[in-house]
């Protein structure tokens, strides 16, 4: 079980701001990078954007076309990129080239997707991803009935970590670990919070009880 901050930033001073908020206590980063079209919402661009030495950092890519910017992932190295189901990329493609960089593969499912629709592609990555929140944004709901969702992909794919976005804060962390999910990645209750830390701290405590 793990808790990752999120970083959600639309320009280069919040980007670095908001890692700079967690960086000191993060075991791991979550960064969602938005490109206003899979996403409504635009971040700096992958060309500007740096990532730590420590914490390691994942990539979430929320771009409707991740296959034109797999050089520069690439290069920036981080510990995984999450691309959306709903991406216009061959899956297992993109995953195979991510690989072959020592790069993790992972892949996320929006609230509205069938997780029926990813089963074809899913045994290529190594991360499920269960979207809740509201795409290019901290903040959401927490949605418990995708917990379905968490127990079909670990009859499916049993060996793949599972991660969930949208909305986690103490009163529903640990029904999330309880249903499944491996990964919490969490926003606005870490970002928003007067002080990060003892935010973080406070759902630590709670996941592992």
């Amino acid at each position: 079980m793990i808790i990752c901050p999120t970083v959600t930033a639309f320009d280069l001073q919040v980007y670095a701001d908001q890692i700079k908020n967690v960086a000191d206590f993060a075991e791991r980063l979550h960064i969602d990078l938005m490109d206003g079209q899979l996403a409504p919402t635009t971040s700096p661009s992958l060309n500007d954007i740096w990532l730590p030495l420590s914490p390691q950092a994942d990539i979430h890519l929320m771009y409707q076309q991740p296959m034109d910017y797999i050089d520069r992932l690439i290069q920036l190295k981080p510990r995984m990129v999450v691309i959306h189901n709903e991406a216009t990329v061959h899956h297992m493609h993109f995953a195979a080239e991510l690989h072959k960089a020592g790069i993790l593969a992972g892949l996320a499912i929006l609230h509205d997707t069938p997780i029926e629709h990813a089963y074809q592609i899913m045994h290529s990555f190594d991360h499920v991803l269960i979207f809740s929140g509201k795409l290019g944004y901290h903040g959401g709901t927490a949605d418990l009935g995708l917990l379905d969702k968490v127990q079909k992909v670990r009859h499916h794919h049993p060996e793949v970590e599972i991660g969930w976005d949208g909305g986690i804060n103490l009163e529903n962390a640990r029904q999330l670990i309880d249903g499944g999910v491996e990964v919490l990645n969490v926003g606005g209750y870490i970002q928003n919070a007067s002080n990060p830390a003892i935010a973080y701290a406070k759902l630590k405590e709670v996941i592992e009880k």
